[in-house]
């Protein structure tokens, strides 16, 4: 688990959204961001500045780009 602001979080996931490399994404019970990739990895991020309308936010684009959006 890596723990990281909002703006970092970002930055590291861009490069992923112009491709179909994310597979899902969704938050876990604990209120961690999930990444899971087309090639089995997952990431786990604790994004330590932000709140839950924000992070719905991100969900719901994600959602907007394809990827699929899961129930934590």
């Amino acid at each position: 688990m890596k723990t990281c602001s909002l703006h970092d979080f970002m930055t590291e996931m861009k490069p992923w959204l112009d491709s179909s490399y994310i597979q899902t994404a969704f938050v876990d019970k604990r209120g961690n961001f999930v990444l899971q990739f087309i090639d089995g990895v997952q990431n786990i991020y604790n994004i330590d500045d932000c709140n839950a309308e924000q992070i719905q936010g991100i969900l719901k684009d994600l959602k907007a780009r394809g990827i699929s959006i899961l129930d934590g």
